[in-house]
């Protein structure tokens, strides 16, 4: 179930890096708030499936639910009922305000690593073939 991949945790550190330079240097209405937001599912995914090795659905659908858990957080805005609504940090982290587009935006995330997973394998056809 444990391994280490550096294919994919060298994915990750690159979509981190990519995170980072979004975060601190763009500024509009869509890269930052809606491709940071697949980008962070799909880093996510890199980083779990890097060090745990498991069906590719199970992982997409485990980062999901944790990326819905942090946007329900939001939405019940759990930071204020513990008193943390003044933590930067905490607020950059989990963000402070729900919004629909980044359910959709996580959903669209974990649809890539899937599709990335599904087109990354050889087909049956191709290994029986080289048999």
């Amino acid at each position: 179930m444990f391994r280490f991949s550096p294919a994919r945790c060298l994915t990750s550190v690159i979509l981190l890096v990519v995170l980072v330079l979004i975060a601190l240097f763009v500024r509009d209405s869509f890269v930052r708030p809606f491709l940071g937001d697949v980008l962070v599912v799909v880093w996510i995914y890199a980083c779990v499936t890097s060090v745990i090795r498991c069906q590719p659905w199970l992982a997409s659908l485990g980062v999901l639910a944790f990326a819905y858990a942090v946007e329900l957080a939001q939405y019940v805005q759990v930071l204020q009922w513990l008193g943390w609504e003044d933590h930067t940090a905490l607020r950059i982290i989990l963000g402070a305000t729900f919004d629909w587009l980044d359910i959709l935006a996580y959903t669209i995330g974990c649809g890539i690593c899937l599709v990335a997973e599904i087109s990354s394998k050889p087909s049956r056809t191709d290994s029986l073939s080289e048999q």
